[in-house]
């Protein structure tokens, strides 16, 4: 016999948030790839400086608005948006616009995938007994350390960064907290980097994104996430130095 009705509904209900952010992001990922860009921003600088000089509170709800739904959406543009804080709002307020609005629309897009299809699949993966069930196990005895230390060094695409915790059944309190802490480094190199925006029109250059690998940045946050990662590590060897019963 197959689900009976009510089921069928509740099941359609918990999916369809999902279904509307990537709905939206297959859209987005047509109409918007050239507007949300380095160039866009350099041709509009005038206007969006114009206007954010005459409302400066709105201008800030704005663009905290926009850059959830980008995120949120998985919409192209992140880094563009992220450049656009530091330009428009300097490294502070920038930073803490870019990193509060980035951690919600990662929040956001993580319970979709959790609500659509987390859940289920957690369950499923609980149930099973071979190789990812032994992997999801050890990120859930260490998921803060794990989570952070994935935040910190950007090797894993952002999106893929949110889509991952939701698979696995990572507490919602958690995911925000380690997102948040975690791209707080990134996040304000970056805005850094759009704050000097400014002379970089002037010269006529382009802003170098590929910063954050330089060694005098990769170093630190490599280390940041091998200090994120110690306590699992620690706890690791305890329990292998642990006596049998």
């Amino acid at each position: 016999m197959g689900p009976a009705p009510g089921a069928a509904k509740v099941g359609l209900r918990a999916r369809l948030p999902l279904v509307i952010v990537i709905a939206v992001a297959l859209t987005g990922a047509f109409l918007l790839r050239d507007t949300l860009t380095f160039d866009a921003l350099r041709e509009n600088r005038e206007a969006l400086l114009a206007f954010r000089d005459a409302n400066y509170v709105l201008t800030a709800a704005l663009f905290v608005l926009a850059y959830i739904a980008i995120v949120a959406f998985s919409l192209p543009g992140a880094t563009a948006a992220t450049l656009t804080g530091g330009f428009l709002f300097g490294v502070f307020p920038g930073a803490i616009f870019n990193v509060g609005a980035a951690t919600l629309g990662a929040t956001l897009i993580f319970l979709a995938v959790r609500t659509g299809l987390g859940a289920g699949l957690a369950a499923r993966i609980d149930a099973s007994d071979g190789r990812v069930k032994r992997l999801t196990d050890r990120i859930r005895d260490n998921e803060f350390s794990v989570l952070v230390s994935m935040r910190l060094v950007p090797v894993l695409p952002f999106f893929v960064a949110n889509l991952i915790p939701a698979l696995i059944g990572v507490r919602t309190g958690v995911f925000m907290l380690t997102t948040f802490l975690g791209i707080i480094p990134g996040g304000v190199i970056y805005t850094w980097v759009g704050a000097g925006l400014g002379a970089v029109f002037a010269r006529g250059e382009t802003p170098d994104l590929g910063i954050i690998f330089a060694p005098h940045i990769l170093g630190p946050l490599l280390a940041l996430a091998a200090l994120a990662f110690l306590p699992s590590l620690l706890k690791t060897i305890m329990k292998k130095k642990e006596p049998l019963p």
